[in-house]
């Protein structure tokens, strides 16, 4: 069998097909499986996992599929040019890295990395080996972000002035990582595609109602320059599901309801003006409310994974950088962690750089 060490960059088919495995068949490896099967240019080679019946299940699903319990199975084989990794947490970094060391571009599920020391050390390998390395940010290939984030370029909400998120629900708790790790994973990778200006603090509050358990409810500030502002409600014990971010800028503001069938994005030409003429402050109250229209744009209803999918392969043809690459989802890595240290040092700011 070939050695990690004496393996190469896997060149590119002559039908120009990227071969791809998945690597974990649990909860979402069948998602990853479903959409590159139904992929252009993609053509889906093996499944690999520790479960024999899992395995099966796939096989029955996808009867061209080679299943495989052996990741060095993967690994060795010349038709696999890609590896999407949808694994626990904690198996993210070792798994990435075998991959890439073996010439495999990768896409791997969110959170990249459980440490910025992992993610830093994926980037690095990934540039050095000319290889793309992807984070599975599934909510930023949706079309609620993606025309919010043609908004906020065009600048048609203006200056931004806040940020709100809430993502709560009753369950799904996991056993291996905090509420932050699970669900503000999504928002803070939500955050850092559509503002381009970098945080440069993070404040993190916590608690845990289970002996032995992790966080299950959380709060998050994430502070930026030029007095913008982002806030983060996290929780597993809410009686309802919702998913909102509300975003205010000085000539528009956006509600983005991921929970709402039709009209996800509506966009509200209200807001507040401030009058600091001294002369016309005498004539007028110093505060003026506009109270405009609302409208809610036409928005792509692709499936976000169909999209993350898509865009994976064609960034591994191409060459190109995906938009979710290893250093989104770096910094991604860098706010959990400081949002964790911040949360075992009592709420304290963090610094970001």
């Amino acid at each position: 069998m070939t050695t990690l060490a004496s393996r190469q960059p896997v060149t590119k088919p002559v039908d120009g097909l990227v071969g791809v495995a998945v690597v974990g068949c649990g909860y979402w490896g069948p998602n990853l499986l479903r959409n590159f099967f139904d992929t252009p240019g993609c053509r889906v080679v093996a499944a690999c996992d520790l479960s024999e019946q899992r395995l099966e299940a796939m096989a029955r699903r996808h009867p061209s599929l080679r299943a495989t319990t052996s990741l060095d199975d993967v690994l060795d084989d010349p038709a696999v040019h890609a590896v999407a990794v949808a694994t626990p947490v904690a198996s993210h970094a070792s798994l990435a890295r075998r991959a890439l060391e073996a010439g495999k571009h990768v896409l791997v599920e969110k959170p990249m990395t459980l440490s910025t020391a992992e993610a830093v050390a994926l980037v690095e390998l990934a540039e050095t080996r000319g290889l793309q390395l992807m984070v599975d940010h599934t909510f930023v290939y949706t079309g609620a972000v993606r025309r919010i984030k043609q908004m906020i370029d065009s600048g048609e909400l203006g200056k931004l002035y806040y940020y709100d998120s809430v993502r709560v629900n009753l369950g799904l708790i996991q056993h291996d990582v905090s509420v932050v790790w699970d669900l503000a994973a999504h928002d803070l990778a939500i955050m850092d595609h559509l503002i381009e200006q970098r945080p440069v603090g993070i404040s993190a509050m916590s608690a845990t109602h289970f002996p032995g358990g992790m966080a299950d409810v959380a709060y998050i500030t994430v502070q930026f320059e030029d007095n913008l502002i982002a806030h983060f409600h996290v929780n597993w014990l809410s009686p309802v599901k919702v998913r909102q971010v509300l975003i205010g800028g000085d000539r528009r503001m956006i509600l983005y309801d991921d929970i709402e069938a039709t009209e996800k994005v509506k966009v509200y030409d209200r807001g507040i003006r401030w009058n600091d003429d001294p002369i016309e402050a005498r004539r007028e109250t110093l505060v003026a409310y506009r109270l405009g229209d609302m409208y809610a744009p036409v928005l792509d209803q692709t499936e976000a994974l169909r999209n993350e999918c898509a865009h994976f392969i064609e960034s591994v043809r191409a060459g190109t950088t995906p938009l979710t690459d290893g250093r989104a989802g770096l910094r991604t890595v860098q706010m959990l962690e400081a949002a964790e240290r911040s949360m075992r040092n009592g709420g304290a700011m963090e610094p970001l750089g």
